[in-house]
């Protein structure tokens, strides 16, 4: 097998290839004044309150932090952002990235609009994912009490589950059955339509119903391929040995377990609960141990490929390097069809269209919905651009050095 071409995060010119001068200005721009945390405090309370208050700000959104993380309003204006992106073999994952809404009708209208997604996704040779939210399947109450009962249960995570949802009382029965509904309309839609479906990760205390549903799923529609696809969170102390289980369950019960990791996206919030509720953090203490684990959980998929189809989602350019590293030792194509690496649409595209260049698969995770309702994940953007450590600089950087690179050129 002949040898992976040299991967170099630092190539400006195939990071920023598909961006024009003025886009590249504008996307420098808007990381100078997130690298600022008192202006990011401030915006991301003024920018909500705004848009509640009815005041005439959408077109300042929309021209600036929307068009940097955002693919558009609507499913179709997507399909510009999609179009450009597969010109330079970078792919998408479609994200309906309206959060919040409870209530049985919206329920089901979010089950509908997901399913909107994955048949329009069909349609488009550029899509090979999309991802849900189960919080936008049911009350996060509900979510909530499963949780907690299935705290108190022992044995397998199936087995808690079970003893859970029959501790519920009739209506929150009726309410879970509707949840395992929509997940299976979601899922064998996708699995018909060839769609990979990911499932996000939810704050700790409901994720344990998050994950015996995704797990369901997949016993279900990845008996073949990889359809439906569980998301571990490796800043927790207790997602390693998770995935370690959740592939012991896949050779049981005879699926291909899909696994997208993550470091984690609600560590303040996680530590807060646990003070204030008085259990031990879930949480890894130091962002080092996060990386060692992170990394063994990429370790480990690629020992068991041949069972585990791995989705690396990172920002982090050892955690994506080391992953191709891996892959040569074991002799595997950078093309795997097990081996799929992702980025956030604005963020990172020196990994992104680096690995693409190199011949990995590898998609920009591609959010979409009208400004309102993506405000809550626009005003994530900002925040963890100023609160990660280095990630503004880095982005930064690379966009100077581009365009000075640019300019020597002309």
């Amino acid at each position: 097998m002949e040898p992976h071409p040299v991967i170099s995060f630092e190539n400006t010119e195939f990071a920023f290839e598909y961006k024009a001068d003025k886009q590249l200005r504008k996307a420098r721009f808007l990381f100078s004044l997130m690298a600022r945390p008192s202006l990011v405090k401030t915006g991301t309370r003024l920018v909500p309150w705004s848009i509640r208050a009815g005041l005439p700000v959408k077109w300042i959104i929309r021209n600036t932090i929307f068009s940097q993380f955002v693919g558009g309003e609507t499913l179709e204006q997507t399909a510009k952002v999609a179009k450009k992106l597969s010109e330079y073999h970078v792919q998408v994952i479609l994200d309906y990235a309206v959060e919040g809404k409870e209530g049985e009708e919206n329920f089901d209208h979010a089950c509908d609009e997901f399913i909107r997604v994955i048949n329009y996704a069909a349609t488009q040779p550029n899509i090979p994912f999309m991802s849900v939210k189960v919080t936008g399947f049911a009350r996060f109450a509900l979510l909530e009490k499963i949780g907690a009962l299935m705290e108190k249960e022992e044995g397998t995570l199936m087995k808690r589950y079970m003893k859970a949802r029959e501790e519920l009382h009739a209506g929150e029965k009726g309410e879970g059955q509707r949840l395992r509904h929509r997940m299976i309309r979601v899922c064998e839609t996708a699995a018909k339509k060839n769609v990979g479906v990911m499932v996000d990760a939810e704050d700790t205390w409901i994720q344990g119903p998050v994950d015996a549903l995704t797990i369901l799923m997949m016993d279900t529609f990845n008996k073949e391929r990889a359809v439906v696809y569980n998301t571990t969170q490796h800043y927790r102390t207790d997602r390693l040995p998770f995935l370690k289980d959740s592939y012991e369950a896949a050779i049981e019960r005879n699926f291909i377990l899909g696994a997208k990791l993550v470091r984690g996206a609600y560590m303040e919030k996680e530590r807060q609960r646990a003070v204030e509720m008085g259990y031990p953090s879930p949480i890894h203490p130091d962002k080092e141990i996060t990386d060692k684990d992170f990394n063994a959980g990429i370790q480990y998929c690629i020992e068991h490929i041949d069972r585990i189809a791995l989705i690396v989602a990172s920002h982090n350019e050892y955690s994506n390097l080391y992953t191709t590293q891996l892959m040569q030792q074991k002799g595997l194509p950078l093309n795997h069809p097990h081996v799929h690496f992702s980025q956030l649409y604005g963020m990172s595209d020196n990994i992104t269209f680096n690995l693409a260049h190199a011949g990995c698969s590898v998609s920009k995770y591609l959010p979409f919905g009208p400004i309102k309702d993506v405000i809550p994940y626009l005003m994530r953007r900002a925040q963890e651009n100023t609160s990660v450590k280095g990630q503004t600089g880095r982005e930064l950087t690379l966009i100077k050095k581009e365009l000075v690179r640019r300019k020597e050129r002309k």
